[in-house]
């Protein structure tokens, strides 16, 4: 895939295309929803739940889903969404009150999951990542979905971490959530995932949601050709609705994707 593809992406642009990909078959989002509370300070998980419904994606790993001290209790009506939006979670919780992992939940709209494992992530701050196997509309495909630390020499190991686990797996792999990483260049506490996680110098600003100028949210794939097109997701809702703009990414999963 020649680099002039995935050059960056001028501050202000909202989608990356990948002309060399016309068909789509499934959409992968991630959304970090600060704990249900919006822009204007208000908890109200339905607003948020709206915004997901508005995504129509068929995979979406969120952040910060869960109460971060005392039970952890999950903030989602997950029935709710299950109904609405035919998303259910991947994940079973160990905290009878959390819907999941360092508060990251996957969650799926149709398709066989065949492994789920949870993940430490190195650091001075408690992180994690989720890692599910799937397959959906025929494909076999593994979801990453993590949410790294603000200290930058954190998110360089939890990177590596990533990376290790990524490495074990034959197919094609998502790897996506909130990085905490506005950089794209040598400074990057990302650099160590290339060149096998891509397109990394794609930086849509997501980050505050009434200005975006911070690429903090990313949609990455191994191999890279799979994704079609990134793009944040700016409603008047979204605005509100966390201190995010929840990102997604259309990917062809057909024809099968053949590693060398």
């Amino acid at each position: 895939m020649p680099s002039a593809i995935f050059s960056a992406i001028q501050r202000g642009n909202r989608r990356y295309q990948n002309p060399q990909v016309e068909q789509w078959h499934a959409t992968v989002a991630s959304y970090n929803v600060h704990k249900c509370v919006g822009a204007d300070g208000k908890f109200d998980p339905e607003r948020v739940a709206t915004v997901i419904n508005e995504l129509d994606a068929d995979i979406i790993a969120l952040q910060e889903a869960d109460e971060r001290f005392g039970r952890r209790a999950g903030l989602l009506d997950l029935r709710g969404l299950e109904n609405t939006a035919k998303l259910v979670p991947v994940f079973q919780s160990d905290h009878a009150h959390s819907h999941g992992w360092h508060g990251n939940i996957i969650l799926a709209r149709e398709g066989l999951v065949s492994k789920v494992r949870s993940l430490k992530l190195p650091g001075v701050e408690p992180r994690g990542a989720l890692i599910a196997d799937l397959e959906i509309k025929g494909a076999k495909l593994r979801i990453i979905a993590a949410h790294l630390g603000l200290l930058r020499r954190s998110r360089a190991k939890q990177a590596e971490t990533l990376l290790d686990a990524a490495r074990a797996d034959e197919g094609p792999t998502i790897l996506m959530g909130d990085l905490n990483e506005w950089r794209v260049a040598r400074r990057s506490s990302l650099m160590s995932l290339l060149p096998h996680f891509g397109p990394l110098d794609v930086a849509l600003p997501s980050f505050p949601s009434r200005m975006p100028f911070l690429a903090l949210d990313r949609i990455l794939a191994s191999p890279q050709q799979i994704i079609s097109s990134i793009e944040v997701h700016d409603s008047l809702l979204a605005r509100k609705a966390s201190d995010h703009l929840p990102i997604k990414a259309r990917i062809d999963l057909t024809p099968p994707v053949h590693l060398p």
